[in-house]
This record gives structure tokens, sequence and C-alpha cells, in this order.
């Protein structure tokens, strides 16, 4: 789903892997890829007309661990310089995706439009992510790098554990497989453990 409201000058889908084959009639002009290392480009993708694209090869974790590669503050920095060169206007439109279109994608996006509209508050922000992707979980550490980048004192990751606790109140059993999945600390930001 595109966004077409007055929170952005332009327009942003996020998807997964999986969804890639469906917008390649969307009108993208730009991509934002996050897929982990080695992990070969998925093919739709070279079918976009694209002025331009990023690809940021990082896992999906928010702690160093053996044999993970974890987001680093200049993946942060290129997401954002990226974001920096969208035009404000309709003819432009993001694509962010990672694998499942649900962790480092919803962050990616976030940030972007924390740095587009430094105006509106990470609250507002992050729940235009959550009615763009309803099944958003931002990846904690992608959102903490950006928040520190961007100045903005903390508020991004404050709507993050806000979120986080939305989310577990209305499934609860989520919990227990984000702890299993090396996630722990973002359920302990939303109070839950």
């Amino acid at each position: 789903m595109a966004n077409y409201n007055e929170l952005l000058p332009f327009r942003v889908t996020i998807c997964g892997i999986d969804e890639l084959a469906g917008h390649c009639a969307a009108d993208i002009t730009h991509v934002l890829s996050i897929l982990d290392p080695g992990w070969p480009d998925p093919e739709p993708v070279n079918t976009f007309d694209l002025h331009r694209r990023l690809k940021l090869r990082f896992h999906d974790v928010i702690e160093p661990h053996p044999g993970a590669i974890v987001p680093e503050r200049w993946d942060v920095e290129l997401l954002l310089a990226f974001g920096r060169d969208l035009r404000a206007s309709w003819s432009t439109h993001l694509l962010v995706h990672c694998h499942a279109g649900l962790s480092r994608s919803t962050a990616a996006a976030t940030l972007v439009m924390a740095q587009t509209r430094p105006d509106r508050s990470a609250d507002d922000l992050l729940r235009e992510i959550v009615r763009l992707r309803p099944r958003a979980w931002p990846n904690l550490r992608i959102l903490e790098l950006g928040d520190e980048l961007l100045g903005r004192g903390g508020e991004i990751v404050e709507a993050a554990r806000a979120h986080y606790r939305r989310v577990l109140e209305r499934e609860p059993w989520l919990a227990e497989a984000m702890i299993e999945g090396g996630r722990g600390r973002e359920v302990a930001a939303a109070g839950g453990v």
C-alpha cells in the first residue's frame, strides 16, 4: 500500500521479498533494499524502472552475536543520505523492502519519514508506518542509531516502545517468540519483561 496523505511529500511502499513482483507496475522510482549478507538480489527489483537504489546488507538482529552482522551507524548514515536525496514530488515513489517487510524495512521507513518531517512527532510517524504495514515490528537497533543521528533525543525510541507495547497487548504470545529470536530487549522496552 502506498502512502497518499499529508505526512510525506512522496509515496512510500513497504514490503517483503515475496511481495516485490506485485509492485513492478507501481511506478517505483527509488528502492531501499535491506537483505541478509550473501542473500541474492531479488529478481523482481531488476524489472523496476529506477532512478536510484540503495542496498544494505545486515542481519535482522539488535545485539551482536557470533555469525550475525548487526546494523551499524554507517548503515543508518547511508539510508538517511539516500532519504535526503528523495525529491519532494508525487512522482517520487519509494519502495522499502527487507525479507519479510516487518522489521528492518519498517525501521528504515520510520527514519526516512522522521528525517523528512522533523516537525511531526515520532508517534505520529510510527502510527503511519503501522497504517502502511500493520504487522510492523521495527528493528530497535536501527531506530536507536537513527534517533541519535537525527538528534531526536530518544523520541523515536520512546515511540517504538509504545508501539511494541500495543502489539504485545494485542498479541501477547509474540513476546516469547521475540525473546527466543534474540529480540528480548525490544520486549523489555515494551515493559514486557
